[in-house]
This record gives C-alpha cells, sequence and structure tokens, in this order.
C-alpha cells in the first residue's frame, strides 16, 4: 500500500492529508504523456490553456474591477451580464443547457441586477470567502429560471475561474471526482453547491501546486494550470 504523503505546510479541508504518492505520481506521468514539458508543452498552450487565458484577458480587460465598479454604479447590470456571457461562450466552459439557463436567468432587470451585484460582491468584495462563496451561491439560486436549472458546479464556479484564475478554481464534477480519485485524494463533494466542497477542491488544487512545483515544467501559473491538470486526469478525450 502506499503510503500517505505528508503535507510540508498546513492545509485547509477535509482529510488534506489523505493522498498517494503513487497516485500523484501516476497522475504526472499521465499529462506527461500528453504533455511531456508539462505547462510549457507547446501543444497544451495550445490545446488546453490557450482559450482559458485569452477569456481572463477579455474579463480583466472588459470587467476589471474598476470598470466593473463604473458599470455598477452607472446601473448597468444588463451590460454586466451580456460581457459575462459573451466572454464565457468564447472560452466554452459550460454546457448548452447552462448556457442556455443563464441568458434566460439575466434577461430580465432584477435578474441582470443580481447577477452583475452579487458577482461583484464574490469577485472583489470584502468579508470572509466562505461568507461570499455562500451568498454568490444563494445569488445564483435566487436568479429567475424558465425551465433548466441554474444552480450547478459549473455555473457557480465559472466566472470566479475566469475572472480571478490567481485564486478561483472552476469545478466540473465528473472530470473532478474522477481525477481527485486517481490522485488518491478524498474530495468531500456534494452536488449541491456549498462552501465545504469548494474548500475541499481548493485544498486539491493547493496539494497538486505542492506536489508538482518541483518538478521541471510543471511550476503552475494559476488555476488555469491546475484545472487543465485535472482535466486531463478524468476527461473522456484523454483515456488511453
Amino acid at each position: 500500500m502506499a503510503r500517505a504523503a505528508s503535507l510540508s505546510r498546513p492545509l485547509t479541508g477535509a482529510r488534506a492529508g489523505n493522498i498517494s504518492y503513487l497516485g500523484a505520481a501516476r497522475s504526472r506521468r499521465k499529462f506527461e504523456l500528453f504533455y511531456p514539458d508539462g505547462f510549457q508543452d507547446e501543444t497544451y498552450l495550445v490545446a488546453e490553456r490557450s482559450n482559458k487565458e485569452r477569456a481572463h484577458l477579455e474579463w480583466k480587460a472588459e470587467l476589471g474591477p474598476v470598470d466593473f465598479r463604473k458599470l455598477l454604479a452607472r446601473g448597468e447590470f444588463r451590460q454586466i451580464a451580456d460581457i459575462a456571457v459573451r466572454i464565457e461562450s468564447r472560452a466554452n466552459l459550460l454546457f448548452s443547457f447552462e448556457k442556455m439557463a443563464l441568458r434566460d436567468a439575466v434577461k430580465t432587470p432584477a435578474g441582470a441586477r443580481l447577477f452583475a451585484t452579487e458577482l461583484y460582491a464574490f469577485l472583489w468584495g470584502r468579508g470572509a470567502p466562505h461568507r461570499k462563496f455562500d451568498d454568490w451561491v444563494q445569488a445564483v439560486n435566487d436568479l429567475p429560471r424558465r425551465q433548466t436549472r441554474v444552480l450547478t458546479w459549473p455555473l457557480v464556479t465559472v466566472f470566479g475561474f475566469i475572472a480571478r484564475p490567481d485564486k478561483h478554481l472552476f469545478l466540473k464534477p465528473r472530470v473532478t471526482r474522477k481525477a481527485a480519485h486517481a490522485y488518491g485524494y478524498d474530495f468531500q463533494y456534494r452536488a449541491q453547491p456549498a462552501w465545504p466542497v469548494y474548500q475541499s477542491l481548493q485544498t486539491f488544487a493547493a496539494i497538486i501546486r505542492r506536489d508538482l512545483d518541483r518538478r521541471p515544467g510543471f511550476k503552475a501559473r494559476d488555476m488555469i494550470d491546475v484545472q487543465s491538470f485535472i482535466w486531463v486526469q478524468g476527461a473522456p478525450e484523454y483515456e488511453p
């Protein structure tokens, strides 16, 4: 049985130390099978990183904290929502039913206002991370809905990931659960979006970064690299 890896520094989250060296090594080798030069691999930069990085740069140019705040002050809630929807659509991170649910939810003035004000608070507002996350989840849950539910993990996490990949991670449940299992991490997943699950995801990301940090070509720039590493472990297109 592979021995549990010890953490060089304390990490928050459920069962942060439940990692096997064997699982971590196998996960890294799988990534290298497709991208031998790690996060510096030219094919990786095109296939996995480029569209996510481009979305972040577009967001930074159009909805950075200063511009976002100015739009809020002018009451341009629909414009904020339209920009957010457009940038995500180019990144193509959500399922089609999630895209449709979001577009429907922000069509009304009330929906656009709720989305814009609470998204800014989540991204740039003051307060404890768990409180801001819970408030954002509640806001997404309260958005108007027609046929399809709006409250999904991808929809809750996609805009934090695009806007602030320095700290936020995108959660695709099936892929992430498969990656965590392969890695040997006890991901505390629940279908209902809530802070303990997101905190467990962030702990997983911190462990991955710690394990890869000293490997040539594997020093993650941000959560885009971490999410891409997770994606390679669990996505169907990366099955041997």
